[in-house]
């Protein structure tokens, strides 16, 4: 199918993946699943980077899909038939498309930015964006992390404790003095983690958590 008709008429983020991917011999990560809180699906993915950016995607507000490699760009090039399959198709909430491409390097070869020139026009053309995902400060990446295994809705607790933590937070407050007003920190960490994911809850995350981080109501940090 030619590429604008397929923009404008398929929607790539309820695609699995092209082909399988596959496990690699001395990789620390295998091929595995992200349960999106987003979409509330499962989204398969086949690299250690590939799974940095879903995990950082799926809290990012303005992202309403992801999928992984879900299409194939082909095209000619020097009188040659080229093609690549970006990592990550993401649907904004506006309802642009995004084609993404992971790299754990924070420079880029002039392949790489060769081939980003010739994605990047595809893009354009159709009314999309392209991305290329890269290094993440590893603290923010440790904090995030944490906080992704609270993200499934079951962590938000009740609505009388989710009601509680908001008005608690609403005052910027230390972690352990806000739990402490609202009652059992093994109930209410929970719950005040699954804001800190969700957006509902603010802190610095470029410093590393603890008990006496500052937590406050907002938006995504």
């Amino acid at each position: 199918m030619p590429w604008q008709e397929a923009a404008s008429e398929v929607r790539f983020e309820r695609c699995p993946p092209l082909r399988p991917f596959r496990a690699r011999p001395g990789k620390r990560l295998a091929p595995g699943w992200w349960w999106s809180a987003t979409t509330g699906r499962l989204v398969h993915y086949g690299t250690a980077a590939m799974r940095l950016h879903m995990m950082l995607l799926d809290r990012d507000p303005r992202v309403s899909a992801l999928a992984c490699r879900p299409l194939e760009l082909r095209w000619i090039e020097d009188g040659r038939a080229r093609l690549h399959a970006p990592h990550l198709m993401i649907r904004l909430a506006s309802g642009q498309g995004v084609l993404a491409d992971c790299t754990a390097r924070a420079q880029l070869s002039q392949a790489q930015r060769s081939l980003g020139m010739v994605v990047g026009q595809a893009c354009r053309r159709v009314g999309w964006r392209y991305w290329v995902l890269g290094p993440v400060d590893p603290v923010y990446q440790r904090n995030v992390t944490w906080l992704a295994g609270y993200r499934h809705p079951r962590y938000r607790g009740a609505d009388e404790l989710a009601r509680a933590v908001r008005e608690v937070f609403a005052v910027r407050r230390a972690l352990v003095e806000g739990v402490g007003r609202i009652g059992d920190p093994i109930l209410v960490l929970p719950a005040v983690f699954h804001g800190l994911w969700s957006g509902n809850l603010s802190a610095d995350l470029r410093a590393p958590m603890h008990e006496r981080m500052l937590v406050w109501s907002g938006g995504v940090s």
